[in-house]
């Protein structure tokens, strides 16, 4: 079984993320892709962004919603039931337990391949999962890190100018996401008032 893994906070989710891994699917020839969410992401434990509302149930059932329609991608609660900081490693070596022999490659915006080297257990972590760099607006591939040369494999896909931050930003101005958010997960956010006023 070849299984891609897709973090995130997802906050909320929107379509660079199934963009992401659906293209990583298709290239990569995945069974599936497990979508993430992150309990607390280590390199975002500071203080909340402004409109950054929902919570980590939400961000999960978000994405569920988000999903529900496509065969081949699931959803993982693993970081949230896992609590505390959440570590790429940690993830990988729990996807791996939960799925033996299976293959596992992470996915990740080329965004975040400068800070990659840092990353905790980065040895193990890269001896888990082949890892997939996905182009991100702004980024090129080209801009890896030597050191990740020949280890990091790079993917570009269609370039969509969209961030979780842009959306809360326009939900709470009053403007309109359709497209650039499931409808699903479009709803709920209506639904639940998430991101107005930066309280749920």
């Amino acid at each position: 079984m070849r299984l891609g893994v897709l973090g995130g906070t997802f906050d909320p989710v929107h379509i660079g993320h199934l963009i992401a891994a659906e293209c990583v699917r298709d290239a990569m020839q995945l069974d599936q892709v497990i979508f993430v969410p992150a309990g607390r992401p280590p390199h975002k434990s500071g203080p909340a962004q402004p409109g950054a509302a929902a919570t980590a149930e939400m961000r999960l059932r978000m994405v569920e919603a988000a999903i529900r329609s496509h065969i081949g991608f699931t959803v993982s609660d693993i970081e949230i039931r896992r609590g505390g900081l959440s570590y790429t490693v940690d993830t990988l070596q729990d996807i791996s337990a939960a799925y033996p022999g299976a293959r596992l490659y992470f996915i990740l915006g080329a965004d975040l391949l400068a800070e990659l080297p840092a990353w905790r257990d980065m040895d193990r972590a890269l001896s888990l999962a082949t890892f997939v760099a996905v182009h991100r607006p702004g980024v090129t591939l080209s801009d890896m890190p030597p050191a990740l040369r020949g280890i990091v494999k790079p993917l570009e896909i269609p370039g969509v100018d969209v961030s979780s931050s842009i959306i809360r930003g326009r939900v709470k101005d009053g403007k309109s996401i359709r497209y650039l958010v499931p409808a699903p997960a479009q709803d709920i956010i209506e639904e639940e008032g998430l991101y107005r006023d930066g309280r749920a």
